[in-house]
C-alpha cells in the first residue's frame, strides 16, 4: 500500500431514521467531536456557518500525545445525499479527502463515511520519508485509525437516530 496511490477506507451502516434526520447529523461539523476519534474541536472559518461548497473550517486534532490543526474546504455538496471536504496541504494540494453519504433504504437509511489519503503531503510524509521501507505499514496503520473513528461516528449516528 503506497501513499501516492491515495488509499481509501470506507464504512457504512444501515440504520433507522430518515434521510433528513441523518443528513442533519452528518452535516453538523462538530458531531464527530462527541465520538471516539482524534477530532477534538472544529470551527467554521471566514463567516461560514453551514455545509456549502467553498466553506472552510478548522479542525483541532489529537492523538498519540500530540496535537495538530487542519484547515478543510468543502468541495462538493449534494443536499441530503453527499458532502465532501479536502484537508488542505502545501502548495495548493490536499492531504486527504473525506466524505459523508446518506441514502434511503427500505427500512431506514444507509450512512457512509469515507476518507482518502493524499495526494499532497500530510503528517505521514515525514515518517514515510524517514522510513520508506515501512511505508505500507505506516499507511495501513493510519487507515485503521481512521476506520475506528468512522465506525464510532456511525455508531453514534445510529444511536441518535434510534431515539
Amino acid at each position: 500500500m503506497r501513499y501516492r496511490d491515495c488509499p481509501t477506507v470506507e464504512v457504512s451502516q444501515r440504520m433507522s431514521g430518515t434521510v433528513a434526520e441523518a443528513w442533519a447529523l452528518v452535516t453538523d461539523i462538530s458531531f464527530p467531536t462527541y465520538c471516539t476519534g482524534e477530532l477534538i474541536a472544529v470551527q467554521w472559518l471566514d463567516g461560514a456557518d453551514k455545509v456549502a461548497v467553498g466553506a472552510r473550517f478548522k479542525g483541532t486534532n489529537g492523538g498519540d500525545g500530540s496535537r495538530w490543526e487542519t484547515i478543510s474546504e468543502i468541495t462538493e455538496v449534494e443536499p441530503e445525499s453527499r458532502w465532501v471536504w479536502n484537508v488542505l496541504s502545501e502548495g495548493g494540494t490536499y492531504a486527504a479527502s473525506w466524505g459523508f453519504e446518506v441514502e434511503p433504504a427500505s427500512d431506514g437509511v444507509i450512512v457512509r463515511q469515507w476518507g482518502r489519503l493524499g495526494p499532497g503531503p500530510s503528517g505521514l510524509t515525514p515518517a514515510i520519508e524517514a522510513m520508506p521501507e515501512k511505508e505500507a505499514r505506516i499507511v495501513s496503520r493510519r487507515l485503521q485509525e481512521w476506520q475506528v473513528g468512522m465506525e464510532s461516528n456511525l455508531r453514534e449516528i445510529a444511536e441518535r437516530l434510534s431515539r
